[in-house]
C-alpha cells in the first residue's frame, strides 16, 4: 500500500537536519524534545529508513537523510503556497534579510521574485552588505536571517545552501603572465576571497600587492576592468567585461561556501522565506 507521508513529520525532520540538534530543534518547533524524538522514529519507520545517525554528543544526516532533505522541502513549500493561494493573502508581515552584494546580484533576485508573487503580503526588507557587517547585525538583532559567506566546515552553524567554484577574474591586461608582484583588487579584510586568495598565493610562492581594496562589488568590478589589478570572483558570478583565468600560473582557488542563518524564533513569513531560499538554491547548478 502507498505510504502518505505526514507534513508535521517532514516538518520536524527538516529542523533537526537544518539544525543537527534534537535540543535546538525542538525549541525552533516549539515542541519537547522527546517528542521530535518521536516524529523522527515515526517517519523513518514509515519510510523504512534510518534518516538520522544519533550519538550523545551528536546528530547527523545518513546518506538517505541527506537525499531526503530537498524532497521534504518541496513537499512542505507546495502545501504552503497551495494553501496560501487558496486562502488569499493572509501571509502577512515583513522580513528582514542580509546578503554579500556579489550573490544578491545573481541567482538571489530570481529566488526573491518567485517569494514575492506567492506571497505579496510580505514586505522583504534586503540589505546588501560585507559578510562581517551582516553577521554583527544579526547577532544584534537586524536580521531574522541573513546568507553568509564561510568557510566550509560540516560543524559550523547554519545551513549551506550554496557552494560553488572560486576563480581569478581580470580585465583585458594579462597580470598573471607578469613576474612583477599580482597587483590585487579585493574587499577589506576580513573577507573569505581575499583571504583565499592570499593563502593560494603565499603557498604557491607568488609576489602580491594590495592594489586596490574596495568594500563595493561595483567599484571593485571598475578597477579591474580599468586594468588596476585582478580579483577573486565565483566562477558564475563573474561579469561581461572580465575572463576568467583558468589553470597556470595562479594557483586554484578553493570552493566558496555560502550559509543561510535564521533567528532562533521566526515569525510566518520568515520561516516561509528560509524554506524557499533552502530550496529554491538547492535547485540551481552550483
Amino acid at each position: 500500500m502507498q505510504a502518505n507521508l505526514d507534513l508535521d513529520l517532514l516538518r520536524a525532520f527538516l529542523a533537526v537536519a537544518e539544525e543537527l540538534s534534537f535540543s535546538r530543534a525542538a525549541e525552533r518547533l516549539l515542541r519537547s524534545q522527546s517528542a521530535v524524538s518521536l516524529q523522527i522514529k515515526r517517519l523513518e519507520a514509515m519510510l523504512a529508513r534510518r534518516l538520522l545517525d544519533r550519538t550523545p554528543r551528536a546528530v547527523a544526516l545518513t546518506p538517505q537523510g541527506a537525499a531526503f532533505v530537498a524532497d521534504a522541502r518541496r513537499l512542505i513549500e507546495l502545501n504552503d503556497e497551495a494553501i496560501a493561494r487558496l486562502a488569499g493573502p493572509v501571509i502577512a508581515g515583513s522580513v528582514r534579510l542580509g546578503t554579500p552584494e556579489d550573490f544578491a546580484t545573481s541567482h538571489l533576485p530570481r529566488v526573491l521574485a518567485r517569494f514575492a508573487e506567492a506571497y505579496p503580503a510580505v514586505a522583504l526588507e534586503v540589505t546588501c552588505d560585507l559578510t562581517l557587517n551582516l553577521a554583527r547585525g544579526f547577532r544584534g538583532g537586524a536580521y531574522d536571517m541573513v546568507l553568509l559567506k564561510r568557510e566550509p566546515s560540516a560543524a559550523a552553524a547554519g545551513l549551506r545552501v550554496w557552494r560553488e567554484p572560486l576563480v581569478w577574474a581580470a580585465g583585458p591586461r594579462r597580470w598573471e603572465d607578469d613576474k612583477a608582484a599580482l597587483p590585487l583588487v579585493l574587499s577589506p579584510a576580513p573577507c573569505v576571497y581575499r583571504k583565499r586568495a592570499i593563502a593560494a598565493l603565499d603557498r604557491a610562492g607568488r609576489r602580491w600587492r594590495i592594489a586596490y581594496s574596495c568594500a563595493a562589488l561595483a567599484g571593485s568590478q571598475a578597477a579591474v576592468r580599468a586594468g588596476l589589478g585582478i580579483t577573486v570572483l565565483p566562477r558564475d558570478m563573474v561579469p561581461a567585461g572580465l575572463r576568467i583565468v583558468d589553470g597556470g600560473p595562479l594557483p586554484p582557488l578553493d570552493d566558496t561556501e555560502i550559509a543561510l542563518l535564521s533567528a532562533r524564533r521566526l515569525g510566518v513569513p520568515a520561516r516561509m522565506l528560509h524554506d524557499h531560499i533552502a530550496r529554491s538554491l538547492e535547485q540551481v547548478p552550483g
